[in-house]
């Protein structure tokens, strides 16, 4: 089926659903953009995204021309108008249309992209059974130079780590930051159980803050499942008893094995399970 795409208040079909290659979007990869769920015809934590999609514009001096509840409506009636209830959103914004230089002042206007569809990320039988990931040699652009709390257009450092993962058979890899530590995968938070405990890479070591990610820290606190924010090296994923990953796409994952090793017993642990089944237990 072909859902009807959103583009500056006009909706498309798939094959009409056009944009400038004069916009810096596409030219420098110059904007932002969400990746949301909805459930049951809900968004999940739609206020959340929409924060952080207007805090990703303001670090690149991006106006969004539409406010958060216009936004949020657009959203809505994307959804309601491919009669989709449970299904991934892509909402992107662009800088707009411009010259072949890179001053931003030149676009006039910023441009609005809804995309609704469904999505699988991840073979059943891999939530079910876990997934195998690799370390990247690619590190982690430093949040000195760029900060991946912005959820920019220009993906190609998790790109050039995703292709890792692929050559190497794993559908997922680690990004290593540039001091070595653990930072996240090349579209997910990561989490790991060690004794009965949960740790995941705090903000400071240069992840974005995932809106699931968060929902996990607050259903580890309602089941009293300590958790704790620290910064990790690849010898604490080794020796971890268990190993998941969250994202909006993936939502939680489990994680079997890493370079080649297993973790634990190269089988979904008890702590995820029960999170997975709390976080099914939300969003249903």
């Amino acid at each position: 089926m072909s859902y009807k795409i959103y583009i500056n208040g006009e909706y498309f079909d798939k094959e009409n659903a056009k944009i400038s290659v004069f916009d810096h979007g596409l030219l420098y990869g110059d904007g932002i953009f969400e990746g949301m769920r909805a459930y049951n015809g809900k968004v999940f934590r739609h206020e959340q995204h929409m924060d952080r999609l207007w805090k990703s514009a303001k670090a690149i001096h991006l106006t969004i021309p539409m406010t958060q509840a216009e936004m949020m409506k657009a959203v809505d009636d994307t959804l309601a108008l491919n009669d989709l209830r449970d299904a991934y959103i892509r909402l992107v914004v662009t800088r707009g249309v411009g010259t072949l230089g890179l001053d931003p002042n030149r676009c006039a206007t910023p441009g609005v992209i809804i995309i609704t569809d469904k999505i699988a990320l991840y073979p059943k039988e891999l939530y079910e059974n876990g997934l195998e990931i690799v370390t990247a040699s690619t590190i982690r652009m430093p949040s000195s130079s760029l900060s991946p709390r912005i959820k920019s257009l220009n993906y190609l450092n998790n790109i050039m780590a995703k292709l890792e993962g692929l050559r190497a058979g794993c559908d997922e890899a680690l990004l290593l930051n540039h001091q070595g530590e653990v930072c996240e995968c090349t579209g997910d938070n990561i989490f790991i159980i060690r004794d009965g405990k949960i740790y995941t890479p705090p903000v400071s070591a240069g992840i974005l803050e995932g809106i699931t990610r968060n929902a996990v820290i607050e259903l580890a606190a309602e089941a009293g499942i300590p958790l704790f924010e620290t910064t990790q090296t690849r010898h604490d994923v080794y020796i971890a008893d268990e190993c998941f990953l969250t994202g909006s796409a993936a939502e939680l994952i489990p994680v079997v094995g890493i370079d080649g090793r297993p973790i634990g017993d190269g089988k979904p642990g008890p702590i995820t399970k029960e999170l997975i089944r709390r976080f099914r237990e939300m969003i249903a």
